[in-house]
């Protein structure tokens, strides 16, 4: 009996003792991965502002890289299932970004 109890005990510790393990080393990763998306899209969103100011809205150069924009925020969507917002500086949790973003830039002409 104290044999069985003590077995079942060792096994329990083994296990408790994996999961904290697996908990301790994988969780700094996947702060510094969303960390990276973060960096993503603020990267390409500072592109697009830029593309837009010196091309103008419907500019080729803007077009692709709000294709770029929309290609990190879909991946990070598909990871995390949220997406930074970087206008706004923060977590968005709904897919409600919009193709056509930066569209307050259509009156500006372009440098």
């Amino acid at each position: 009996m104290l044999r069985s109890t003590t077995n079942h005990l060792g096994k329990t510790l083994l296990a408790v003792s994996a999961l904290a393990g697996f908990l301790v080393f994988t969780a700094p990763r996947v702060r510094a991965d969303e960390q990276e998306c973060h960096e993503r899209i603020a990267k390409a969103d500072h592109k697009l502002h830029k593309a837009i100011e010196r091309h103008g809205y419907n500019s080729k150069q803007a077009n692709h890289e709000r294709h770029e924009l929309r290609e990190a925020r879909e991946r990070c969507w598909g990871t995390y299932h949220r997406w930074w917002d970087e206008d706004e500086r923060r977590w968005r949790s709904d897919r409600d970004w919009r193709d056509d973003d930066h569209e307050h830039y259509r009156e500006r002409p372009p440098r």
